[in-house]
């Protein structure tokens, strides 16, 4: 790579130098994400719920056994973001799922 070579870090939000990104160490500060029973948890995972929750705001009950679809991972390890039809911006914790095999 040359000097003139640019790559935006999203950590920092700005435009580093490829070669300072390249020299840089990789860090291991992933937060890991498990459910319910000790799985590692991942974006694009499928989960079902272990126990019926009801879910504010939206005058709804989710069923235990009720199948998430394409999960995403918010960076804290309790929370995982996912969608559900006639639910907008549903984020479930992570102790009421399991992911689904």
């Amino acid at each position: 790579m040359s000097d003139d070579d640019y790559i935006y870090d999203e950590a920092s939000g700005e435009w580093v130098p490829a070669s300072q990104v390249a020299a840089a160490p990789v860090g291991d500060d992933d937060v890991v994400v498990r459910d319910a029973v000790g799985n590692v948890l991942a974006d694009g995972d499928q989960v079902t719920l272990v126990k019926d929750l009801t879910v504010k705001g939206a005058g709804q009950t989710l069923k235990r056994g009720t199948l998430i679809k394409s999960i995403r991972l918010t960076g804290d390890a309790q929370e995982i973001d996912c969608k559900f039809e006639g639910i907008k911006g549903l984020v479930l914790r992570a102790e009421f799922v399991r992911k689904r095999a």
